[in-house]
């Protein structure tokens, strides 16, 4: 299965903190970026099976993510 992240360097904690908008609180992070993606991985495989586990695991589709930028 494919996922879309969106990674986001974090200078608090100078590393990536790594999300997934399709699996709603799928998030994780990692000090470099193979670290980060690692990490999420894992994080992905923990949540399909958990959600498997309690019989909420739906189809997923693919769907279209718009991402942006806003200044203020």
């Amino acid at each position: 299965m494919r996922f879309k992240v969106v990674i986001t360097y974090d200078p608090e904690y100078e590393g990536y903190i790594v999300d997934v908008p399709e699996l709603v609180g799928c998030m994780s992070q990692g000090k470099t970026m193979d670290e980060a993606l690692s990490n999420i991985k894992d994080a992905i495989r923990g949540w399909l099976e958990v959600e498997e586990k309690h019989g909420r695991l739906e189809t997923l589709e693919e769907r279209d993510v718009f991402l942006g930028e806003v200044t203020v």
